[in-house]
């Protein structure tokens, strides 16, 4: 009997420590297969960009005194995992684990981040998936810390990825989206989180010496001021691992009464006045506006 395939990717490219410590997590679980960007993609999200070529190279490494299969491809976190499960895998992988990248993917801001999304690429193949980043200085974002502490994350990714392999991903969970503090160790507690509607990254206006230019980012300035339960509040304030899960469904978990009461208010107000409905101006935000004239 075939054991587990576990497919690895990742978002800071192959050479990345994270990934490789990632790799010495799952081994023991099963036949590990590495398909990885050749470069850098941080904050590539699920994109499938036309830019790439798809190009690749075999780059099999000795871990734990084991060879492991892995290929560095031309292309987005997303599309790695499309290659891995399309053309280098001869069976669908039982797990698929994006990571460890360089630096914390919390709140709202997930849909930005390469190693979720692509995790989330991985779970629309019907495959759960576990995302695993650890918390960094934003200076070593695109590049890692080498004095980083991988022990508790490969602990943490043996722990979660076993429970997954063994159990399976519980009904309407699509990825577990798994953070560390970069001070934790493999006892740290976890805590099972939802995501901040607090931005964790702040945009900040860019700074302009010609034509070119383009936002910058800092981390959230007072993280005490997020939701209690929430990834933020629980990975910055409480310093404890948080896991996240997350769902392919994105459909708003709103009320369909609160919902139908503002449409059909619409709708009244376009059959009573329709020549007064007209589409927002700039400064409006409202979906429609009824004029005076």
């Amino acid at each position: 009997m075939n054991r587990p395939l576990i497919l690895l990717t990742n978002d800071d490219g192959i050479d990345s420590a994270g990934l490789w410590a990632a790799v010495a997590a799952v081994l023991p679980l099963g036949e590990v297969l590495v398909v990885a960007p050749d470069r850098q993609w941080s904050g590539a999200g699920r994109c499938i960009p036309h830019t790439v070529t798809g190009a690749y190279r075999r780059e099999d490494r000795i871990v734990g005194g084991r060879t492991v299969t892995s290929y560095a491809v031309d292309a987005s976190p997303a599309l790695a995992v499309e290659h891995g499960l399309l053309e280098f895998s001869d069976r669908q992988p039982s797990l698929i684990v994006s990571g460890v990248n360089f630096g914390a993917n919390l709140s709202v801001d997930v849909t930005i981040s390469g190693t979720v999304g692509a995790a989330l690429e991985g779970s629309a193949f019907g495959i759960p998936s576990l995302a695993v980043s650890l918390e960094m200085d934003p200076d070593y974002y695109l590049t890692g810390d080498a004095d980083a502490d991988y022990s508790a994350a490969e602990a943490y990714v043996r722990r979660f990825a076993g429970a997954v392999l063994r159990h399976g991903m519980p009904y309407g969970i699509d990825v577990l989206n798994l953070n560390l503090p970069s001070d934790a160790t493999p006892q740290r507690p976890w805590r099972r989180t939802y995501l901040s509607r607090r931005r964790y990254f702040d945009p900040v206006r860019p700074v302009r010496t010609s034509d070119s230019g383009r936002p910058r980012y800092r981390i959230i300035a007072d993280p005490a001021q997020t939701e209690p339960g929430s990834d933020i509040h629980v990975l910055l304030v409480e310093r404890l691992v948080s896991l996240t899960p997350l769902s392919l469904d994105m459909s708003a978990g709103v009320s369909d009464f609160a919902l139908d009461e503002m449409l059909t208010a619409e709708l009244a107000a376009y059959q009573a006045f329709p020549e007064r409905m007209t589409f927002p101006s700039q400064l409006d935000t409202r979906p429609w506006v009824a004029t005076d004239a």
